[in-house]
């Protein structure tokens, strides 16, 4: 969330803390220290005890970095926390930096003093990005996490309990899937992989557990061998014995403290480590037991993302009854918005969520944002920062949830009346509503990869010189992360191929500083598309988002006959599937909000 600092007292914590961390880095020699938003599998949520870039610099995000030299420091995020990075640091203390306009590499390398070394954690950094600090001409210097020492009231490591995830939603035992990704190694030449992701983890064993906030993951680390044996290290007392027995006899168990001897052992066989996924402390021991490493994907990313028959039903389900509790919140909203306020609109939204089957909780902290309060990407609302819904005011809601059958994610912007909105603001809409149609009906070849798809959902604003500062849609998974890797849409994505299976989201947005944001958010299942040419394979996209858009500040104009029959036929069919499960006056309300454009 986005932490009030509104004057010098709250920020003398933060100024104590870099203070504290350059006198330790002084002590052993070292000009400077990185320190990224990770923890030591390096995912996007970590639990608390992982949140050390927060605890130095304030900046609460889910993607940062900070370079910490003596006489001067660097916070670098996307477009996404560019407004929040400075509501939420200390201009006197940090330099804010747009982490593409400004290379963290190329700045540290201006900024450290000749024959300067930089501290690292290498449980916190990957090797893809240590190479490019490297190719920078600096020299790194592993080391123990400062900040550990520093962070006195550190919050406990997360002990939850991991659970077996039934075959019911799971679709595939995890014997199967031992099998194919073992397979995978063989044909590769690899005797062994190194599996860091958590994600991949509780895919592969068919595990979820609570030790991430909004992400259902036991946390752990495992090593797959090329005949399907798998070794998992996790606290043993996070697997009860119905876990354990899940688990069966392939899987051995052991403490993470047994990880050093475990790479240890395979010395002189070859194995698969991810560069760009995995911290480098994994390859610096493999080197060290004299083991060939194989720098290539994550074996699980993809199989995982290609989601099977009835993870897909199950996708189905989860957003009907997602669409359901999104009817009757909208519902209130257009009769009662002016009288919530940010947060009391993300709690209506979550107790709607609630009482729906499977649901075990939020799949990230809502965006429920208000007027200006829209304009900042990733909002955070807090107590502080909680703003009152008013009247003829914008108000953008980013929210999702996680079922045992599925991983939510949906965006809407709303005109919260009685006042008609602006021309220039309905205008704005239509546009991201027009980029929207546009990649929710592309049909591509296979082989065609997100960044190829990315300007379907930009053409409409760029035609009007506009744009938006973050990606058109990431992967989801199946119960799982609600970011999920390696596919997504973004000019900035990796070129991976979409296949039939992947879920991804399609949300374009436009965003005027100081006054509102628009956002407008589906998931999409991929899915073949008939044949297009003799022998050619297309695919296309299934929407599963069930909610209607707000025509109050859509400019039917601006829409052409192919787009306007989309949206109906998309409204029609929000009717009719969510329609009769719906209260009476929800119905009511319901069937005006998805009549026709004419």
């Amino acid at each position: 969330m986005i932490c009030a600092h509104d004057d010098s007292v709250s920020y003398e914590i933060f100024r104590k803390r870099l203070a504290a961390l350059r006198a330790a880095l002084a002590t052993q020699g070292l000009a400077g220290f990185l320190q990224p938003r990770a923890d030591e599998h390096l995912g996007e949520y970590v639990p608390p005890s992982a949140e050390r870039l927060a605890w130095l610099t304030g900046f609460t995000g889910s993607a940062g970095l900070a370079c910490v030299l003596a006489e001067r420091a660097a916070l670098f995020t996307d477009g996404r926390y560019t407004l929040q990075a400075a509501a939420e640091t200390d201009p006197t203390l940090w330099e804010r930096h747009h982490i593409t306009e400004t290379p963290p590499p190329a700045w540290l390398a201006a900024a450290t003093p000749p024959g300067g070394r930089i501290g690292y954690d290498p449980w916190l950094i990957s090797e893809t990005q240590r190479e490019r600090f490297r190719a920078a001409g600096l020299t790194l210097v592993a080391i123990a996490n400062p900040i550990d020492a520093l962070w006195q009231d550190r919050p406990a490591p997360p002990r939850a309990p991991a659970l077996p995830h039934d075959l019911a939603f799971a679709g595939r035992s995890a014997a199967e899937k031992r099998a194919e990704i073992a397979a995978r190694l063989r044909e590769a030449g690899e005797d062994a992989a190194v599996l860091s992701d958590p994600a991949a983890i509780n895919w592969l064993l068919n595990l979820r557990g609570d030790d991430v906030p909004f992400t259902p993951v036991a946390l752990g680390f495992a090593l797959l061998h090329a005949d399907a044996g798998c070794e998992l290290f996790m606290t043993g007392k996070k697997l009860p014995p119905a876990t354990r027995a899940a688990l069966g006899p392939a899987v051995t168990i052991a403490e993470p403290a047994a990880l050093p001897a475990a790479l240890a052992a395979l010395a002189g066989r070859r194995v698969r480590v991810d560069p760009g996924a995995s911290p480098v402390w994994f390859a610096e021991r493999l080197r060290e037991a004299g083991a060939t490493i194989s720098f290539a994907p994550d074996p699980c990313q993809l199989p995982k993302a290609r989601k099977n028959q009835t993870e897909q039903n199950g996708a189905r389900a989860a957003h009907r009854r997602d669409g359901l509790a999104l009817c009757r919140f909208l519902h209130h909203m257009s009769a009662h918005g002016a009288g919530e306020s940010e947060i009391t609109a993300a709690e209506r939204l979550r107790a709607c969520r609630a009482e729906g089957q499977h649901f075990r909780g939020e799949s990230f902290p809502a965006i429920t944002a208000a007027g200006p309060d829209g304009a900042i990407i990733h909002y955070r609302v807090s107590a502080e920062s909680d703003r009152a819904i008013g009247v003829d005011t914008v108000y953008l809601i980013d929210s999702g949830a996680q079922y045992l059958d599925g991983t939510t994610d949906v965006t809407r912007t709303l005109w919260i009346g009685p006042g008609a909105p602006p021309p220039l603001l309905r205008d704005r809409f239509t546009r991201v509503l027009r980029g929207h149609i546009g990649l929710a009906t592309a049909v591509f070849p296979q082989g065609v990869a997100g960044p190829h798809l990315d300007a379907f959902a930009r053409r409409a604003l760029w035609a009007a010189g506009l744009d938006y500062d973050h990606g058109t849609g990431h992967g989801v998974g199946s119960y799982l992360s609600v970011h999920e890797g390696p596919a997504g849409i973004s000019r900035a994505a990796q070129p991976i191929a979409l296949a039939a299976g992947m879920i991804l989201s399609n949300e374009p947005g436009f965003y005027a500083a100081g006054e509102y944001g628009i956002r407008l958010e589906n998931l999409l299942l991929v899915q073949p598309a008939p044949e297009m040419s003799a022998g050619r394979r297309f695919l296309r996209f299934e929407t599963l988002t069930l909610a209607p858009f707000d025509c109050a500040l859509i400019d039917p104009a601006l829409l052409t006959p192919d787009e306007r029959g989309w949206l109906d036929a998309y409204h029609a069919r929000v009717l009719a599937e969510l329609g009769p499960d719906l209260p009476a006056a929800t119905q009511g309300w319901l069937a005006g909000a998805c009549a026709p454009l004419g």
